[in-house]
C-alpha cells in the first residue's frame, strides 16, 4: 500500500461506522483510567461476547480500587467467571487496587512504563489506558491491529509489540488514539483472521492482501 493513503483509511473506516462489539462499546463509554484497566485485564484470552457480561457483573461490585482493595477473591473471581484464568485475573485485580492505594494515592499512573510495572500488566493494556484512560496519545496493539496494519502492507513485523514500535514512527499522532477502536471493530466485523470479506471491505482498493 502507499503510505500516504493511511489518511484516507482511517476516513473510510469511521465513516464505515461498522457496528463494535458490545465490549468495545462499553470501553469506549468509560472515562476512567481505573475501569479501563481492570476491564482490559479482564478481556486478556477471553473474547469479547465472554468478557462483556463478566466487566458488567464485576462493575456491580464495585467501581474504584477501594471497593476492590476490601473485596472478597472469591467473590469476585466468580463475578467474573468464565473468562480466561478468572482466578488468576480477581487476584491480580485486588492486588493492584491496593498497590494503587497504596503507591500512587489511589490515582492510576498515566505512563506506560508506571503502568507496566503492575504485575500482569503488559504494553497493550497500558497502551489502552493511556489512549483511553487518558485520552493522551497511545498505540494499543491486539492481536487485530498487528494482523490488519501487515495485512494491508503498513508494517512488516512479526508480533505486536513490534507493530506498536513500527506504528510509533509512522503512524500520525493525531490517528494513535482512535486506531485501536477502529482495526478491531473493522476485524471483528470485516477483515477476519481466516476467510477475510474483502468483498465488502470498504478499504479494499488501499491492501495489498498480505495473508
Amino acid at each position: 500500500m502507499n503510505e500516504k493513503d493511511i489518511d484516507k483509511i482511517v476516513k473510510t473506516l469511521k465513516d464505515a461506522n461498522q457496528p463494535k462489539s458490545e465490549f468495545v462499546g462499553l470501553m469506549d463509554s468509560f472515562n476512567d483510567p481505573y475501569l479501563v484497566l481492570i476491564a482490559c485485564i479482564l478481556s486478556l484470552r477471553t473474547n469479547d461476547k465472554t468478557t462483556y457480561p463478566a466487566t458488567l457483573r464485576m462493575l456491580k461490585l464495585g467501581k474504584t480500587p477501594s471497593d476492590f482493595a476490601k473485596c472478597d477473591e472469591k467473590t469476585l473471581s466468580d463475578a467474573i467467571y468464565p473468562v480466561g484464568f478468572y482466578a488468576n485475573k480477581a487476584k491480580q485485580i485486588i492486588g493492584l487496587s491496593k498497590e494503587i492505594l497504596e503507591k500512587h494515592n489511589g490515582e492510576v499512573p498515566d505512563t506506560i512504563d508506571e503502568l507496566v510495572k503492575f504485575r500482569g500488566v503488559g504494553r497493550k493494556t497500558a497502551n489502552l489506558v493511556v489512549a483511553r484512560g487518558f485520552n493522551k496519545p497511545a498505540i494499543c496493539v491486539d492481536v487485530h491491529v498487528h494482523r490488519i496494519f501487515n495485512r494491508i502492507g503498513y508494517v512488516k513485523t512479526k508480533n505486536p509489540e513490534e507493530t506498536e514500535f513500527a506504528l510509533r514512527e509512522k503512524l500520525p499522532v493525531k490517528h494513535w488514539i482512535d486506531i485501536n477502536t477502529l482495526i478491531v471493530t473493522h476485524g471483528q466485523n470485516i477483515c477476519k483472521p481466516q476467510k477475510p470479506d474483502c468483498a465488502n471491505c470498504p478499504i479494499n482498493k488501499y491492501c495489498d492482501k498480505i495473508i
